[in-house]
């Protein structure tokens, strides 16, 4: 490819032609300030912040949306443009609540950042604000238009990546503001509860439901008996919130936090996903074997959960019937557990730590109950819990680790990788095999749905039949890969969906980038899922039906999978909800 000449503040480079100026620069070491920009995401040009100067240009230039070409002359740091980018941004903190220090995202807000960033020491314009009620109706996510900046980055997150489209901006200049169709409680929308709006919004517009103060007050109860379970991903994550790297396994921190809390009992949802496998592996093997309703389609994703019910009710007998790991782990605790201990399901408390906001929207469906209780009475997401331990004063990253307790906390190296997407699919390979021809799978990484790419497809040899899956992360390549399994129903035995970019490593309650980094950074997801396969690599096991615990609880308690018990405790049912969601023009133009 030939090069351009471009210069950049009177240094002349050769670049890429077809590029932006914003891009050009990034590679060259400029760092110009940006808002409504993020790479995944369409080029929207709302926030004026990335202007620069162009030689012979009559104004200045959005560098997000502006090209380069051939012997232009680009300025990024004239006083004239320092000064114009401080009167955008001042313009845009006159509208905002002047609340920093009590907002949830107060020194991680990049707004915040911004504002240092070009200079803002003072106020220096007044007028009318903006003033909204902030809606709470949603289990999962809270939305304050107050706190909005209308860069748009959750509606195009909506749209483009998970492309449910819930969210739009509605009205005209000072009263332009974004929310769901027709002014709907986010509860009563066609929201997923993903949480990606939290994830990618640069301020507190959108945050999860937080349930912090609910779970204190909870483990000040000295009546009951306080348990918590942490999800895979939480394990790879959670030193972000710290001020590590990305991708630092934490694990035997976070459960002696868990206890200098004040938990009387902390279990590992690894040991539950192992026992998501045994039955999910069951039921497509059952599936394949007597004729079922094929391609399964796995169900631990909250919020692919809630997605298919409002958008794909039809394909709901699909669904593999398995709870989730968080779910399982609940119904195990506050039945095995609680007659272990000789205590009544009602005086066991029991916390989920998830990456996920949807997780909470799950908690609350009466179908996963126990007996008529709760099997998880909160959720807290990675952020949150990160949150409890600074806010306790414990020293997290130089804590001891610790192990979880046991019976219900060894796991394989299959129950690892669910928090990785393709994770659910390569762990119930591995069984399947093993269940349908008494061998173990030659090579248990199961390479091809593995990796970033947003749909996997694959097949494996069980026995003499070739077993085909796929595999998708975000909602958006969700619908592209179920068009095509409506399209071609013999296409493939099993799909795993996992809502969000990356599987639970990208979930909507994982912490917020640091510095210098930017929400959903495929690098930092990358090295988050490497720590789980990595884990698996090292585990002595690595198949679930090889875990011995698990062994141990079909022998004493659930009898089988697929059986009586295990089927009370360990699946559940979907149907219809309201809303219906409606498939975006583009994908039903394609049909």
């Amino acid at each position: 490819m030939d090069l351009i000449t471009i210069h950049i503040d009177d240094i002349e480079y050769k670049v890429e032609p077809g590029q932006t100026i914003m891009q050009a620069a990034d590679k060259l070491g400029y760092k110009i300030p940006r808002l409504c920009y993020h790479p995944k995401l369409s080029i929207e040009g709302a926030c004026r912040v990335c202007i620069v100067q162009v030689e012979g240009a009559r104004n200045f230039s959005a560098s997000c949306a502006t090209p380069v070409r051939d012997g232009m002359k680009i300025y990024t740091n004239t006083p004239e443009v320092r000064r114009a980018r401080r009167d955008i941004v001042e313009l845009i903190l006159d509208n905002h609540p002047q609340d920093c220090h009590t907002c949830e995202r107060d020194g991680i807000c990049e707004l915040q950042r911004l504002s240092s960033s070009v200079g803002i020491q003072k106020r220096h314009f007044e007028g009318e604000r903006k003033e909204y009620n902030e809606d709470y109706s949603s289990i999962s996510v809270v939305r304050n238009p107050n706190k909005c900046i209308l860069c748009g980055r959750c509606v195009r997150m909506c749209s483009e990546i998970q492309e449910v489209t819930n969210l739009g901006l509605a009205n005209r200049g000072f009263k332009t503001v974004v929310m769901p169709a027709f002014d709907m409680p986010m509860s009563e929308s066609v929201c997923a509860a993903c949480g990606q709006c939290v994830n990618i919004c640069p301020t507190a517009a959108f945050l999860e439901n937080n349930s912090c103060q609910d779970v204190f007050d909870l483990l000040g109860d000295k009546s009951r008996v306080k348990t918590v379970n942490v999800a895979p991903s939480v394990r790879a994550s959670i030193g972000e919130a710290f001020g590590l790297e990305p991708g630092r396994d934490m694990e035997g921190q976070i459960f002696a936090a868990l206890r200098k809390l004040g938990f009387d009992y902390v279990f590992d949802t690894n040991f539950a996903a192992d026992l998501t496998i045994m039955e999910e592996a069951s039921e497509l093997v059952h599936r394949i074997k007597n004729g079922g309703t094929l391609p399964m389609l796995t169900s631990c994703s909250s919020g692919w959960m809630k997605f298919v019910e409002q958008f794909y009710p039809e394909l709901l007998e699909h669904l593999s019937t398995c709870k989730s790991p968080m779910s399982m782990a609940g119904a195990v605790i506050k039945s095995y557990f609680a007659e272990s201990l000789g205590v009544k399901q009602d005086d066991i408390v029991n916390v989920g730590i998830m990456p996920c906001t949807a997780k909470k929207f799950e908690a609350s469906r009466p179908e996963l109950d126990v007996d008529g209780i709760k099997s998880t009475d909160e959720v807290l997401t990675t952020r949150e819990l990160a949150w409890m331990i600074k806010s306790a004063g414990i020293n997290f990253v130089d804590m001891e680790p610790e192990k979880p307790d046991n019976p219900l906390s060894a796991y394989s190296g299959a129950g690892v990788i669910f928090g990785a997407t393709g994770g659910v699919m390569e762990a119930a390979i591995r069984t399947a095999h093993y269940m349908i021809t008494g061998e173990e799978l030659g090579e248990v990484n199961v390479e091809a749905v593995r990796g970033m790419k947003g749909i996997k497809k694959g097949s494996v040899m069980i026995g003499d039949m070739e077993v085909r899956v796929a595999a998708a992360h975000g909602l958006g390549n969700a619908e592209k890969l179920l068009k095509e399994a409506k399209e071609h129903p013999d296409r493939y035995h099993f799909i795993e969906i996992m809502a969000c970019p990356g599987g639970c490593i990208g979930g909507g309650g994982q912490p917020y980038p640091l510095t210098n980094s930017i929400p959903l950074d495929e690098e930092c997801l990358a090295k988050r899922a490497s720590a789980l396969y990595s884990s698996d690599d090292t585990n002595e096991i690595r198949v679930s039906h090889e875990n011995p615990d698990i062994k141990k609880l079909y022998e004493e308690y659930l009898g089988e999978p697929l059986g009586e018990i295990s089927h009370k405790y360990l699946h559940t049912h979907y149907k219809p909800k309201e809303p219906k969601g409606v498939i975006p023009t583009e994908l039903l133009s394609k049909c």
